[in-house]
């Protein structure tokens, strides 16, 4: 990974843990994601006319992808249903990069050095310590790990696409606007009109949060196509240590040592990808 990748996926982590930071929508988890999606799928579709199309070979990733991360939002919401945001996400987050690892040695031939499988190791067990220690109930457990499983898949479904398009924004523009009309759809069908109508007083805020959101995961779908899937994916997942440093300096959250011990293993995985 060169620096000028490392740097770019570090700052995706940053605008990552910015919106989820600035998002205060005041909706249930649903419509807050249903929102993001929407915003982030109207601005791709806004910008469609004016990237070029991914080449045929990469349609089916395209596809394959929007239904991935449609079903990654619907897994995190069940899941929320079931575990507080402070275990789930974490859980969901950091098991990914692992899985991640382990496919991309055997479908890819991204098989990592000893350096750089400690470093996603270091990154991927902070932030799951992140978590804390027990609560989960097994309803929660199995769907956090499902929520992680879908976000492996859409990163590897991403990055393989990515490389075919011939176009990163192609493909991720695409890619959004699809998902965002799965979401719509899937909106509408369980909730009826009232799942779009209940959006509008916060879509100043939801406008800002999913556009610092597309920003964010077009820079990780550029870097798929820069660097190995798996060091791309635990690096991006560094947001969880930006999210506590926000909330520390900005929020004037206190920090228990536990947390400070998951946050200097992450940093420590960040430094070993450098080595």
């Amino acid at each position: 990974m060169t620096l000028t990748v490392f740097i770019a996926v570090l700052f995706a982590a940053l605008l990552h843990a910015g919106w989820n930071a600035l998002v205060k929508l005041g909706l249930d988890r649903f419509s807050s994601v249903l929102l993001l999606a929407l915003v982030q799928g109207g601005i791709a579709l806004a910008l469609l006319p004016f990237v070029a199309a991914p080449a045929a070979a990469a349609w089916p990733w395209v596809l394959l992808g929007s239904c991935l991360h449609t079903g990654y939002k619907l897994f995190l919401i069940r899941a929320y249903r079931h575990g507080d945001l402070s275990q789930v996400y974490p859980l969901a987050r950091g098991t990914a990069p692992l899985i991640v690892a382990v496919a991309g040695a055997l479908f890819l031939g991204e098989a990592p050095g000893v350096v750089r499988a400690v470093a996603v190791l270091a990154i991927g067990g902070g932030i799951m310590l992140m978590a804390g220690r027990g609560g989960l109930t097994r309803v929660a457990l199995a769907w956090a790990l499902g929520t992680a499983a879908f976000t492996a898949s859409y990163t590897m479904a991403d990055g393989v696409g990515a490389r075919l398009a011939g176009s990163v924004t192609g493909f991720a523009m695409w890619m959004f606007a699809l998902d965002g009309l799965l979401m719509l759809a899937f909106g509408l069908a369980t909730r009826g009109p009232a799942a779009v109508s209940a959006l509008l007083p916060s879509w100043r805020s939801g406008a800002a949060a999913g556009a610092m959101s597309l920003g964010s995961y077009w820079i990780a779908i550029w870097a798929f196509t820069q660097a190995p899937l798996a060091m791309v994916a635990a690096l991006r997942e560094t947001s969880v240590l930006f999210a506590m440093l926000i909330g520390l300096f900005w929020l004037n959250e206190r920090i228990a040592r536990g947390r400070w011990i998951a946050a200097a293993l992450i940093l420590a995985g960040i430094v070993l990808m450098r080595v």
